[in-house]
């Protein structure tokens, strides 16, 4: 798992390698690269050069002062594709990455092969409407909860208390030497007419028990997408692509490999 040095990050990434088309996973703001360890053993046995990186501030990944700051998970990822020279590429994301994989799909859309958003909240939406929605959906309560009661699905909490734990150890480790730093803000301003506008083939998932993005949240983001298929996770919260990974990967697998 090296290091590459971008202007502005020392950024911590991994890559399977091989000649399968590319496939590069963008983890929560509870996660890390170790995050996708249920979906990059199922990818790669399904013939799918898998990449992770871990965004800035976040595990391994450290500012470079010397560069911009903070900078956008966008302007990064496409360093690091040019880095690995993927011309183009599948791109997956959960949660809070997908802030930077919808606003690098948006500003250089013939390089992603189809984007994939699994339970992400669309808060840099501009919509006062939709903001509206997402205030009664997502009170200040939920957000004094702990992490793995906003996140975790109560039948995954109930059934799996090891893969709960070993969650909360990946979470923990996420803050990068205990702080995080500014949030990197994406290079497009996000509304529905610039959703409307996007050109690549695109899926949103939801799991059916998520606090934080209920399904009826990402059916209205998936409705201003042109051609967006959509899927639920049954009995899986916030982190779908963890407690499910059987039907998630499924689900993704099967709408990759149709572009």
């Amino acid at each position: 798992m090296p290091y590459v040095d971008l202007p502005g990050v020392h950024l911590w990434y991994t890559d399977t390698g091989g000649d399968g088309p590319p496939v590069v996973f963008l983890h929560a703001a509870s996660g890390t690269c170790e995050s996708w360890v249920y979906q990059l053993s199922a990818f790669t046995e399904a013939g799918y050069r898998c990449i992770a990186f871990e965004r800035k501030g976040w595990g391994h990944s450290r500012p470079d002062p010397a560069g911009e700051q903070p900078g956008s998970v966008s302007d990064d990822l496409q360093r690091l594709a040019d880095h690995l020279t993927l011309t183009r590429f599948h791109l997956v994301a959960t949660a809070a990455g997908g802030g930077g994989s919808l606003d690098y799909a948006l500003g250089h859309p013939e390089r992603v092969r189809s984007l994939v958003i699994a339970d992400h909240g669309f808060g840099q939406l501009q919509d006062p409407e939709f903001k509206q929605v997402v205030d009664r959906v997502r009170p200040l309560q939920i957000d004094g909860l702990p992490v793995e009661l906003r996140e975790l699905g109560p039948g995954y909490r109930a059934t799996n208390p090891a893969g709960m734990r070993r969650w909360l150890e990946i979470e923990r480790a996420s803050v990068a030497e205990g702080a995080r730093g500014p949030r990197q803000p994406p290079r497009n301003q996000l509304a529905f007419a610039l959703l409307e506008t996007l050109t690549v083939p695109t899926l949103l998932i939801a799991g059916e028990a998520d606090l934080i993005t209920p399904p009826a949240v990402m059916r209205l983001v998936a409705a201003h997408i042109p051609s967006c298929q959509f899927a639920t996770v049954p009995e899986a919260g916030h982190a779908a692509f963890w407690e499910r990974p059987d039907v998630w990967n499924r689900v993704v697998l099967d709408f990759i490999g149709q572009h």
